[in-house]
């Protein structure tokens, strides 16, 4: 069995998370051990922890039905249960999106969202907040008999009439296709269901993966929630086709319109040619069925317009059983092992990098401002070191002399602290005007008044005036809250310059904070709008406007989302902003005053001289040893972030 399969290297992958999440729990109880921890820097790093806590990989299986897509899931995923987690039989079994995940919160279940809440404009992430609405099955992880039974609730449909079936947009009745879905009776056979969830305790989906299983064309062109959330954010995307059937036109459909859009990317997408075993013939030559494998490959490629090494063929069926009963022959044989290696080196790989940048960038600050801290506490005992030694031998009247001085000083830092707190004013009257470009009052307020001019016009010019205009204001309040942004920064860079040429603090460099994400998110979702909305056009009057309010609602409600993530990042990064300044300010006055109480002490009586010293240099070993073990935990948390540039260092060395 291969050591490179994607289950191994999502382990390694988990593991990885969790020594980095060790390394800043160490890092937060460290500061609270040497009392130099603060509120602020207390909740960037528990943003951080319950960021990897939280943090989940994505991976989308696409296909139309009768590819076998629910069996490759089970032979990469869940071959160790020596079963079949997902139903796979002829047919179509996956009749609705469905999500496997883990959440502890919640005991294993099956979700389900009846379909009829497709006549309604709510989206699938609004209708996650309220499990009522959902029909919940218990999941007995303890019987394969039960878990099967519960399972096959996924592929469930019922039969309606044309008229119930065109309310939830899964009939039209220009669509020849359409008309081959309807019995004798004039009854059309829909899913049952909307969307489902599987709560299940798998080991690797309690680490964080989440497998989004999709039907066909169909459910992809009409729920919204595909097309503007699931299948954008997976961090990988596996497309299948079938070695039995080829590359149909729904299937060119699927990719064309559904899957080659996303972010002109190629990374993180595979297509899968699957069923390959439908091509052994015993009567053939091994280098026979090889050329024709290749060929069919080749086929492929030059329809989806890919390269032929993006094709990886594969037998599910085979790969799966050759895990279950050990067989590594025909594991080779099912080519089961490439395709794994593949999707971890798209997959993995991508999704620690951004882990560790995001990471790497706040740890990096958090533990640059502690040694700021700790390097200003060493040069004020220095200065009071020197001043004090000084003082040996010398009469009251340097000492007054001293006194007085430093007295002046503390005189001149209050008189800046004015300043200060004047410059506090300006920041929070600065940071009210980001959060009124990305504050959540102001992107609701743009979703009602967008809504209301939809529903005013349902004609085609004034849903498309209506969106257009949508994308205008958003796109201008991301803008405006950049500039605001650079505003800030400029405002903070000079009162950092300030108080170092006035009063020796440390100058440092605002952390920076861009948009510039949130300006591709709002490109591409504008992207995604034009081109479903010419489909829309082809459609009548009412019905047009029936799925273009439900696409309007699920863009909004990304987003929506958008917004709630770029308040949080505001919001930490205007603390991230102001909190080092706050510190050096604090911690100024605070050695103000401890040096002006000790020169008082001394000049009352000079026999306290030496012992003062003796507490000074104390006070220095102490913040020694801290600096020796803050170098310590940031060469631990570079070296758990970088695993693969210490293994280099190591070898050259």
């Amino acid at each position: 069995m291969s050591n490179n399969t994607l289950v191994e290297q999502f382990e390694h992958y988990s593991a990885w998370r969790e020594r980095l999440a060790h390394s800043i729990a160490g890092y937060r109880d460290w500061l609270s051990e040497q009392e130099i921890n603060d509120g602020q820097i207390d909740l960037r790093l528990q943003h951080l922890l319950d960021r990897l806590a939280e943090d989940k990989l994505n991976v989308a299986f696409v296909a139309e039905f009768s590819r076998g897509k629910s069996e490759l899931i089970n032979a990469i995923f869940f071959a160790d249960y020596k079963q079949r987690l997902l139903p796979s039989t002829a047919g179509r079994t996956t009749m609705c999106p469905t999500e496997l995940l883990y959440d502890p919160e919640r005991p294993p279940s099956i979700q389900l969202l009846p379909i009829e809440t497709r006549g309604s404009s709510v989206t699938t992430a609004e209708y996650k907040r309220y499990p009522e609405e959902w029909i919940t099955t218990p999941l007995n992880t303890d019987s394969a008999e039960a878990m099967t039974a519960a399972m096959l609730q996924v592929g469930e449909t019922r039969k309606v009439s044309k008229d119930e079936a065109a309310k939830y947009g899964l009939y039209h009745e220009g669509d020849a296709d359409a008309m081959l879905t309807v019995d004798d009776d004039g009854r059309v056979e829909i899913p049952r269901w909307r969307h489902a969830i599987i709560n299940f305790p798998h080991p690797l989906l309690k680490k964080g993966l989440v497998i989004l299983d999709t039907p066909g064309l169909n459910a992809i062109g009409t729920e919204p929630e595909l097309t503007l959330n699931l299948l954008p954010n997976a961090h990988a995307i596996v497309f299948i086709l079938a070695a039995d059937t080829g590359v149909t036109k729904s299937d060119i459909e699927v990719w064309r319109n559904h899957i080659a859009t996303l972010q002109s990317r190629n990374k993180g997408r595979l297509v899968v040619l699957n069923k390959i075993d439908g091509l052994w013939d015993d009567l053939k030559q091994a280098d026979a069925i090889d050329r024709e494998i290749t060929s069919q490959v080749h086929s492929c490629a030059n329809l989806l317009g890919l390269d032929a090494t993006q094709i990886y063929p594969a037998s599910a069926q085979k790969g799966l059983l050759a895990k279950v009963n050990g067989d590594a022959a025909l594991l080779a044989r099912s080519r089961l092992g490439e395709l794994e290696r593949a999707l971890s080196e798209e997959l993995i790989p991508s999704k620690r990098e951004i882990v560790r940048d995001n990471t790497e960038s706040e740890m990096h600050d958090l533990m640059s401002g502690t040694r700021a801290l700790l390097t200003a506490r060493m040069t004020n005992i220095d200065e009071q070191l020197d001043e004090l030694t000084g003082l040996r031998g010398k009469n009251e009247e340097v000492v007054q002399h001293m006194m007085t001085k430093v007295e002046e000083e503390k005189t001149h830092f209050e008189k800046g602290l004015q300043q200060f707190q004047a410059l506090r004013s300006v920041f929070s009257q600065q940071s009210n005007a980001l959060f009124d470009y990305l504050g959540m009052d102001r992107i609701k307020t743009e979703v009602r008044d967008t809504r209301i001019a939809m529903e005013s016009s349902r004609f085609t010019k004034g849903l498309r005036e209506a969106m257009s205009a949508f994308f205008i204001h958003v796109n201008a309040n991301i803008t405006h809250s950049a500039e605001q942004i650079e505003e800030i920064k400029s405002m903070m860079t000079a009162m950092y310059r300030k108080f170092s040429e006035e009063h020796g603090l440390i100058e440092a460099t605002p952390p920076s904070y861009s948009t510039f994400k949130y300006k591709k998110e709002m490109e591409r979702l504008e992207k995604s709008y034009n081109e479903h909305f010419n489909t829309l056009l082809n459609m009548l009057t009412n019905e047009q406007y029936t799925l273009t309010a439900k696409f309007f609602e699920t863009l909004a409600s990304r987003v929506v989302n958008i917004y709630e993530v770029a308040n949080r990042e505001a919001d930490n990064w205007l603390k991230a902003v102001m909190a080092p300044m706050e510190t050096q300010v604090r911690e100024h006055q605070m050695q103000l005053r401890r040096r002006l109480e000790s020169i008082k002490r001394i000049h009352k009586a000079t026999d306290t001289l030496e012992d003062r010293i003796a507490e000074l240099q104390q006070m220095q070993v102490t913040l020694r040893r801290q600096l020796d073990e803050l170098d310590g935990m940031q060469s631990h948390v570079t070296t758990v972030l970088n695993p693969g540039l210490t293994e280099v260092n190591t070898a050259a060395a």
